[in-house]
């Protein structure tokens, strides 16, 4: 006895927690894209492990928006009267996760500068950092649309903590810090995980005296995937204020996620230069939870069209003005009374 493959498909939470445009063909064949193009990246286009420059990563910058709006224009034509519609609530949506997306480059750069990861390693740690990160926005979006069919008010609480997510990003000033050793993770893997004190190249795991040890390396991953956790917290519902079909959710959320690699390593010199950046993305998050509340309580609904170039409009003013009036170059600090100095080179991996 055969079973149809639609009802396989549709026995999935996501595919049945809400009415999608995602047929079976396309959710299985976007996901087995993402696969491709996973293990082209980590098996053929980077299988050593090697410090990513400016060049390669601006190329793959590229490829992965490029992707990205060649398959925005496949959701225009694809799906007749209603593609102009979709292609649009894909585009808002990507362009809000990727906006979203650099808030965890400036986090990436404090845990690998706190852990002195090795520029080589870095790309690695990335990739398994992000195929997590995949993993996990599904799970969100899952549980984000099975409480939006069972609970449609779920979307005023969404709203809502947009609302005050960006409201709290808005006024907590720029000198807010991230400490990785303060993450409870991070301390609960030093707690009961046995690691060595020093980086073996790539790997995350070795073996010494006949016992399996982790690497830094490892934790440094742990702590990547955990904050990640924080930020689909906010990045979920901000989409879901965006359009409530899982499968627009689903691949603009993706793809933003799979070009954030290369973005890092694109940006990662000149962040600092970004300082409005925070400003633009905490108004991002005020206007897509405002948005949600006003259209859910049947007050005023915007076209997607507007919405987007509200969007786009708040991201380039706060990059602009970041360009029009850079930050003032912090003062040398002195060291410490009594400080050695560090010698030059590569520094040490954190100590076990």
């Amino acid at each position: 006895m055969t079973v149809p493959l639609e009802s396989l498909f549709f026995e999935f939470p996501l595919a049945a927690a809400l009415p999608s445009v995602g047929s079976p063909a396309l959710w299985i064949g976007f996901t087995a894209f993402v696969l491709v193009m996973l293990a082209l990246d980590l098996f053929v286009f980077h299988r050593s492990a090697h410090a990513v420059g400016m060049r390669e990563a601006l190329k793959w910058s590229i490829v992965w928006v490029t992707l990205a709006l060649l398959f925005c224009v496949g959701i225009y034509f694809y799906f007749g009267d209603r593609g102009p519609v979709l292609a649009l609530e894909f585009l808002t949506g990507y362009v809000v996760e990727k906006a979203l997306s650099v808030d965890n480059l400036f986090v990436f750069l404090v845990i690998f500068a706190y852990f002195r990861v090795p520029a080589a390693l870095q790309h690695r740690v990335l990739f398994w950092g992000i195929l997590g990160a995949l993993i996990m926005r599904a799970i969100f979006i899952v549980l984000g649309a099975v409480l939006i069919k069972e609970f449609s008010w779920i979307l005023f609480v969404f709203g809502g903590f947009l609302l005050l997510t960006g409201l709290k990003m808005l006024f907590s000033g720029s000198d807010d810090q991230v400490h990785p050793e303060r993450n409870p993770v991070v301390r609960l893997f030093q707690r009961f995980v046995p690691m060595v004190g020093q980086y073996h190249g790539s790997r995350f795991f070795v073996t010494e005296n006949a016992r399996r040890y982790a690497t830094p390396l490892l934790l440094v991953l742990v702590t990547v995937e955990a904050t990640d956790v924080v930020f689909a917290v906010d990045s979920i519902p901000a989409v879901f204020g965006i359009t409530t079909d899982p499968f627009i959710v689903y691949t603009s959320n993706i793809f933003a996620i799979l070009g954030l690699r290369a973005l890092f390593f694109m940006l990662a010199g000149m962040m600092g230069k970004f300082h409005y950046l925070k400003i633009g993305l905490s108004l991002v998050l005020i206007f897509v939870g405002a948005k949600m509340l006003l259209d859910r309580a049947d007050i005023f609904h915007m076209p997607i069209l507007l919405s987007l170039g509200v969007i786009a409009g708040l991201l380039a003013l706060s990059v602009t003005a970041s360009l029009l009036w850079p930050a003032p170059e912090p003062l040398p600090q002195p060291p410490p009374e009594g400080a050695t100095p560090q010698p030059a080179g590569e520094p040490a991996p954190p100590k076990a």
